[in-house]
């Protein structure tokens, strides 16, 4: 691991995230091309963005595990919304070459009644979809817990659940208490609380454990999942902004100034993390090295980062994505 040895501001500057390949049955053997990664083990399902044993990438700290950078300087990270020294969200791109099990996560209050410190509401945003690709996400109108529980023990849990037909450019929101599965056809950024709790449900014989009763005491018949309908603003279209984060698409023409990136409702500084769903971009500024940011790539902003700017190096998609704190 790199000592870092810089002046304060470079020390908190942007800086590139490698991500992390993890292993899922159900996943690809071969990313290209949207990752340069081929399986030579079990197939890889998710690519972790931010998690906390990501290694940073670029800059001063470049070597540091995620979770150790945030333990030392959280607040500069953060900034003073901070109530922890901990990334709140981790990011996802999600492979499914098979359907994922049905699944629930437990909200903030169950997730800590087992010692957890949060919940999982997450969203998923369609980077890619094949015609015809679909999720589940939530129960159909009066089923009843009785009959998920019948659905699990007779294999027929599927014919309960909402299905939703999946285009590129989509976003789906699943708020915790949602029983859901993603489903082939479709790849997936995934912007979530930084909790890996999953409560399977059911999972088409696989022989994985199952955890029955907790899905069960965290199922919501109802909740706000579904889709969420983008909001065009003249600098930006916000994809989602519910609960825990905000989700939004930012064109670049040429180049952008930092001073241009937050919304008018965002005064404070706070983290921030830049994702190209395509293409790529340059993240320059004085007294810091420019960070590349490649296609598929994840840049942290720090709270307490210089000035600099975003500048278009080809073809690039930018998703900006914030933790929100909800009161």
């Amino acid at each position: 691991m790199t000592t870092p040895s810089a002046s304060p501001a470079a020390a908190l500057a942007p800086f590139r995230i490698a991500p992390q390949f993890v292993g899922r049955v159900w996943g690809w053997r071969d990313l290209r091309p949207w990752y340069d990664c081929v399986a030579t083990e079990e197939p890889i399902g998710e690519v972790w963005l931010n998690g906390d044993a990501c290694l940073v990438d670029s800059g001063p700290h470049a070597g540091t595990p995620l979770a150790e950078l945030f333990a030392r300087l959280a607040p500069a990270l953060l900034g003073p919304q901070a109530r922890e020294s901990a990334s709140p969200l981790l990011l996802k791109t999600i492979f499914a070459q098979a359907k994922l099990s049905v699944q629930v996560h437990p909200d903030d209050a169950l997730a800590q009644k087992y010692g957890a410190p949060r919940g999982k509401t997450e969203c998923w945003y369609a980077l890619a979809a094949q015609p015809g690709a679909q999720v589940a996400c939530g129960l159909k109108p009066a089923v009843t817990l009785d009959q998920v529980r019948q659905g699990i023990a007779d294999g027929t849990l599927e014919e309960s659940l909402q299905i939703l037909d999946v285009a590129a450019g989509e976003m789906i929101f699943v708020d915790a208490g949602t029983v859901h599965a993603i489903w082939p056809g479709s790849i997936l950024l995934e912007t979530q609380q930084n909790c890996d709790l999953t409560y399977r449900m059911y999972d088409y014989g696989r022989p994985r454990q199952l955890h029955i009763e907790k899905s069960l005491q965290a199922t919501r018949l109802a909740t706000q999942a579904g889709k969420v309908a983008a909001r065009q603003l003249p600098d930006r279209t916000i994809l989602v902004d519910a609960g825990y984060f905000r989700v939004e698409r930012l064109p670049v023409t040429g180049s952008r100034s930092a001073s241009t990136l937050p919304g008018a409702d965002q005064m404070a500084p706070g983290l921030a993390y830049l994702f190209a769903a395509d293409g790529s971009a340059r993240i320059a500024g004085e007294g810091f090295d420019a960070v590349d940011l490649p296609a598929r790539g994840l840049v942290a902003i720090p709270a307490a980062s210089p000035a600099f700017t975003v500048e278009d190096r080809g073809g690039l998609d930018l998703i900006r994505i914030t933790p929100r704190w909800p009161a």
